[in-house]
């Protein structure tokens, strides 16, 4: 069991009151610690390359985001003020989600504390999103022969919308978002599968919803691993959400699909995803649902 983690997650330095809780990364890792994790289940990530990028960007947005050379509303858009630090702190978030995919295929599983930036366009960056993280492992693992069909599960609150239009013209990367359908962004994308659920929605319709989306496309696409973005925006008290998902509900989202693979032998990598909560410590212990479902299921691994 591998997570893959790096202390830049936590380092960016935000304006006072930036509405990104940047530092949930560094608190939620010493709190698994206290799963019975240590440091052999942490790596290091090495930074994706800008070869990796081009694989799901335009080049001159690469270049643009590399060399400090954005515009101003293109930094707005992004959500983060530019700054050396975002570039390390970026590079090494999807270089993370690629190891991580890597990894899973050998060994079954895999998660990283960061990622889950699912808004990022081919062209630009928007919603805290800049690269595309998941977008990217799916298209390196084709490329370089590791996967030949993937599916990018995304449970995170908000649309997949930069995912899907990434990923529209890609036949092997399959894209399905279980999402708040009035929430942002105000413009979806198309996905492959798109389940749109209204405000309000509970713990019972959402598990009922998310069992049939993930069986549906396992059993119609047969994907050779499963990049999972595990949003903690679902939650009743999350800022951003506007679902009403208790914490429990969170939990078995989490273990539910873990346990699919598991039983399935798929591979499966995850990704952090959202979460808006200023009580940082609530936010926290919703995101640590899904390392608690991991230990509960790979308990000799731990």
């Amino acid at each position: 069991m591998q997570f893959f983690y790096h202390p830049l997650y936590s380092a960016l330095t935000l304006p006072e009151r930036h509405r990104f809780p940047i530092q949930k990364y560094q608190l939620l890792k010493a709190e698994i610690e206290d799963l019975g994790l240590t440091a052999n289940h942490f790596t290091s990530p090495i930074k994706a390359t800008p070869a990796q990028l081009s694989l799901c960007h335009n080049q001159a947005y690469i270049n643009d985001f590399l060399n400090g050379s954005l515009n101003n509303k293109a930094i707005k858009k992004m959500g983060f003020p530019y700054s050396e630090q975002l570039v390390e702190r970026t590079l090494l978030s999807v270089g993370a989600s690629i190891q991580g995919s890597e990894h899973a295929l050998k060994h079954g599983f895999s998660a990283n504390l960061s990622g889950g930036y699912h808004h990022a366009y081919s062209d630009c960056g928007s919603g805290f999103c800049i690269f595309n993280d998941l977008a990217i492992a799916a298209a390196h693992l084709i490329n370089t022969d590791q996967a030949d069909t993937i599916l990018i599960f995304d449970c995170d609150v908000h649309q997949g919308d930069g995912t899907a239009q990434i990923t529209q013209n890609q036949s092997n990367i399959i894209t399905c978002s279980i999402h708040c359908e009035q929430n942002f962004p105000r413009l979806k994308q198309q996905s492959d599968y798109d389940f749109a659920m209204p405000a309000n929605t509970t713990d019972a319709d959402y598990l009922t919803t998310l069992k049939q989306a993930l069986e549906f496309c396992v059993r119609i696409h047969n994907p050779d691993i499963i990049l999972y973005n595990a949003g903690a925006d679902i939650y009743q008290k999350d800022e951003l959400g506007l679902f009403n998902v208790s914490l429990e509900g969170v939990y078995n989202r989490d273990y539910y699909i873990l346990n699919y693979c598991k039983m399935n032998n798929i591979p499966l990598m995850c990704a952090l995803g959202g979460g808006y909560q200023r009580n940082v410590n609530s936010l926290i212990n919703v995101h640590k649902q899904l390392f608690k479902a991991a230990v509960d299921l790979y308990p000799a691994l731990v």
